[in-house]
């Protein structure tokens, strides 16, 4: 955990005395000029742009959780591309600012008193907000890149904390301190690091797809390493290097580290060189009479770098000293520990090096010596229970399996792409714990589930186009508050069907999409189904201008009904629409994004969790073999949901989400939020896998 922490706490430190100072120089420039009273308004800046920071993280931690995992890496990789842009800029212009930093300020502040407290709230709010979106973003990239929360937000929040102190001191003129310095030692550390977090979120666009090389290892060392070793953790911790990396990582690695550090390292030398103009004297000279107070405001001119060394050593250095270090290590350590075992991958190799374990958590280094790529499980022989799986291992390369060992039975399954499934010979392991696994399931095992899915859905189209059907009549005969009525019947039979969107294809969108995406929104030419429909009711929109929008939605329902019997459902979607329907029904329906004026969210909130039970029910003999707890508590969550939206359906009709008291419609969001984490273990419970 504490590897983890370096990186966030210099970010913290770093970008806390950043802002830090912008404040103090506020404050002091406020209290000089005798505006004590103004005050209050720079803390209101501060204050917002705290807030602001904070929700942009929430919202980055948001959007990657619904997110597939495709898409998760995607999202990830571009925004670790962002975070080193940020970094890499706010190095460069803190580089260049620290000299004049309490001058500039000290214009921006006379030139808010001259006009008033909003820009006086407003100078506070940019000046902070820069440096909290920045640490937000490269904080959320490291929590990512380190794969757990703790380290690196103990590590931040020490950063701020101390940063919080040295400005503290600074204004108090209790200490004194060379910013140029502090920025130019910093600025290194973090471009040593966002090289690091560069690399990762190259490998993150290689993992997605979007980026090609993610089988091209430049080097693969976990046949030699220990992964999970104190040396191995540390250096991956602060520097982000791994023990596997693709050549595409490793040139993007040293490619910025050696450009960035030259760039960085020769403005350093430039600016050490240049003698000081008198207006920049005369700015240090006024700098010590506030109340932020440097040492470098009394630096006199350095002497100008000897210019014998090449420019290339400092970034080389850099480079090579981690690496002899590191190698250092390896030796003095023997390599890799005794507990990490290698064992061999392939139709003929299965399990070779494979030796009865000890019970306890277990690190296999898994080498794929065949030539195909390969699924590799840790398995029960008798049961074919899972205790650990690697995903496309690919020839030639070693990837470590990390599983718990317990008593009883163990043996590998190696499954090769196109291959048959080999399993090596068991061994018994004694003296542990039951250790739970997972029973895998067979592309056969969902059949069942997923032909009696496909004919409740057959059975709610055919009743969902006679209600279309209806609803269509309704507007033209003109009769557009019956309309209302069963548009409501209509659309809540249609979003109990949410498991089965994903073969819907264009239609879904025709007949049930969102303006969100479209130019013109509500009013654009392409906006149609229920959701046009409900607008136009419930605006007063006329029969004759709403014909032909039923018209369409009728004509569409039908084609469905049609199309959807030959259509393929890919049985490995059903587990994933366990939890994607609520998870929508909390994204859009509780949010209230998806009323276009009949304040029916609860409803199909509603028709959303039936559907949910529907495909709980066809799901319930496999969920019951692996894992009976599971049903056990979304059940109960499942009533809990079900029992805050019918309390919000009266006798006159449902209540919209604005009507609803705050704490009822907290106490919902939350307990639907918990109801999805009670149905996240269902995707993995019931994927496929080929050790069955």
């Amino acid at each position: 955990m504490w590897d983890e922490a370096f990186p966030s706490f210099l970010i913290g430190l770093r970008e806390g005395l950043e802002a830090g100072l912008i404040v103090s120089i506020l404050v002091a420039t406020l209290v000089r000029f005798d505006q004590k009273g103004r005050l209050p308004q720079v803390w209101t800046g501060v204050a917002a742009a705290v807030a602001l920071s904070l929700s942009f993280g929430a919202v980055l931690t948001f959007t990657a959780a619904n997110l597939s995992g495709h898409a998760q890496e995607a999202f990830g990789g571009v925004l670790s591309l962002i975070a080193v842009g940020f970094v890499t800029a706010m190095v460069f212009w803190m580089r260049r600012s620290a000299r004049t930093l309490s001058a500039e300020i000290k214009e921006k502040v006379q030139a808010s008193l001259a006009m008033g407290a909003g820009a006086l709230v407003l100078t506070s709010f940019l000046a902070v907000a820069r440096e909290g979106l920045e640490t937000s973003l490269f904080l959320w990239t490291n929590v990512r890149t380190a794969g757990e929360s703790t380290g690196p937000l103990i590590g931040a929040a020490v950063g701020l904390v101390l940063s919080a102190g040295l400005c503290w001191g600074l204004y108090r003129r209790a200490l004194k301190m060379n910013l140029t310095r502090f920025f130019t030692i910093t600025g290194a550390g973090l471009i040593v690091i966002a090289a690091g977090v560069l690399g990762y979120g190259l490998r993150d666009l290689q993992e997605s797809g979007l980026v090609g090389g993610g089988t091209s290892y430049a080097f693969d060392l976990s046949g030699h390493l220990d992964a999970s070793s104190w040396y191995a953790t540390l250096v991956q911790g602060t520097l982000n290097l791994t023990v596997t990396m693709t050549v595409l990582q490793v040139v993007g690695y040293v490619a910025y580290l050696c450009i960035v550090m030259t760039v960085f390292v020769e403005g350093v030398r430039g600016g050490k060189a240049a003698p000081a103009a008198p207006a920049a004297a005369a700015e240090a000279k006024e700098a010590r009479t506030e109340e932020v107070r440097t040492e470098e405001a009394s630096e006199k001119p350095a002497e100008p770098a000897r210019s014998g060394r090449p420019r290339w050593v400092l970034p080389a250095a850099l480079v090579a000293v981690p690496a002899v270090v590191a190698g250092a290590v390896i030796a003095a350590s023997d390599g890799k520990k005794d507990s990490s075992s290698t064992v061999a991958v392939s139709e003929e190799e299965c399990g070779k090096g494979f030796t009865t374990p000890l019970p306890g958590q277990q690190v296999f280094q898994m080498h794929n010596t065949g030539d195909k790529v390969s699924e590799v499980y840790l398995v029960n022989p008798a049961s074919g229970a899972v205790y650990g799986e690697i995903e496309g291992l690919a020839p030639g390369t070693t990837r470590a399996l990390t599983a718990t060992v317990g008593s009883g039975d163990y043996a590998w399954r190696c499954v090769p792409t196109g291959g048959k499934s080999v399993t090596s010979a068991a061994v018994h392991v004694t003296g542990g714990t039951e250790v739970k696994a997972v029973k895998p399931v067979a592309e056969d095992d969902l059949k069942g589930p997923l032909d009696s899915y496909k004919d409740y859905v057959n059975k709610g189209l055919a009743t969902l186009m006679t209600q279309t059907q209806k609803l269509q009549a309704d507007v033209h005969a003109g009769d557009l508050a019956t309309a209302k009525a069963d548009w409501l019947t209509a659309h809540v039979q249609y979003a109990s069907l949410g498991a089965a969107y994903g073969t819907f294809a264009d239609l879904d969108g025709k007949i049930n999409g969102r303006a969100d995406g479209l130019a013109d929104k509500t009013q654009d030419k392409d906006f149609s189904g229920f959701l046009r429909l409900e607008y136009g009711l419930w605006h007063d929109q006329s029969a004759a201008d709403l014909t032909p929008v039923a018209d369409e939605l009728a004509q569409n329902v039908a084609k469905l009904a049609h199309d959807f019997p030959g259509q393929d459902f890919d049985p490995r979607d059903l587990p994933l629409r366990a939890h994607e329907i609520l998870e929508n029904t909390l994204q859009f329906e509780l949010t209230g994004d998806t009323d276009m004026g009949s304040g029916t969210n609860l409803a199909t909130t509603q028709a959303n969790l039936a559907g949910t039970q529907e495909l709980l029910t066809v799901l319930q003999p496999l969920l019951d073999e692996r894992d009976p707890q599971v049903l056990t508590r979304v059940n109960a969550g499942m009533k809990r949901v079900g029992d805050l939206v019918a309390a919000a359906h009266k006798p006159e009709g449902w209540a919209s989400l604005d009507k609803l008291p705050t704490d009822t419609r907290r106490q919902l969001n939350g307990a639907t939020g918990q109801l999805l984490e009670d149905l996240a273990p269902i995707p993995a419970l019931l994927e496929i896998r080929k050790a069955a």
